[in-house]
């Protein structure tokens, strides 16, 4: 059985949005979804606030996800269900790159490195919004030539048979990053492809591989 996430909802006196937050979370405790509720006001207790690193309001915890602003009762319950099932990474990063929060993405994959496979995932489909997928690339760029980017090599190489244009590209791309000479071989195909872009971005990728004699 999944286990009930707690929760920590931090609100402020005048914040038109907390009372609706604080509303459907007490009645999904009622109902059984979430283990705990702590609710802390931050003008009484600016502090926590602080340790959170927050100045906005409503802010909630659910289990490893920190949310933001207003968010539905549906919303809700499906963050609740992601942090009972140990599930969700690939959509809370999009949800945060989407909403231009690059840095707390990029720290959250600093603090556990395996984390870069939801990062990856994002890359696999077309439904990712261009901001999303704008913040993968940034992402990507900090782990450029580590072994943390080499072991989603296989990943990226299976994405370079996609039969998007621009997930082709964009896995091309992160494999140039890789710095591993290796998946040249691999890449060479893509010299051939029928989208203009990608084969350029094959020809940049095998030159920072091995320069012109890959070519």
């Amino acid at each position: 059985m999944p286990s009930r996430p707690d929760a920590l909802l931090l609100i402020a006196p005048g914040c038109a949005h907390c009372p609706v937050v604080l509303q459907s979370l007490a009645e999904m405790l009622k109902a059984g979804s979430l283990g705990r509720l702590e609710v802390v006001n931050i003008v009484a207790h600016p502090e926590v606030a602080k340790a959170v690193g927050t100045r906005s309001v409503p802010w909630l915890r659910i289990g490893p996800f920190e949310l933001d602003g207003l968010y539905t009762p549906t919303e809700l319950g499906a963050w609740i269900e992601h942090a009972a099932q140990g599930t969700g990474w690939k959509q809370y990063f999009s949800s945060l790159l989407a909403r231009g929060r690059l840095p707390k993405a990029l720290e959250l994959v600093r603090r556990d490195p395996s984390r870069l496979a939801s990062i990856i995932a994002l890359v696999e489909s077309m439904e990712t919004p261009m901001a999303a997928r704008v913040g993968v690339g940034a992402i990507v760029e900090e782990f450029e030539g580590s072994d943390t980017l080499r072991h989603h090599i296989p990943e990226l190489v299976a994405l370079t048979r996609s039969p998007e244009p621009q997930i082709r590209a964009d896995a091309c791309h992160y494999l140039a990053l890789t710095n591993a000479a290796e998946v040249a071989e691999q890449v060479r195909p893509l010299l051939d492809d029928a989208d203009s872009e990608v084969r350029e971005i094959a020809h940049e990728t095998l030159e920072r591989l091995a320069g012109d004699e890959a070519l």
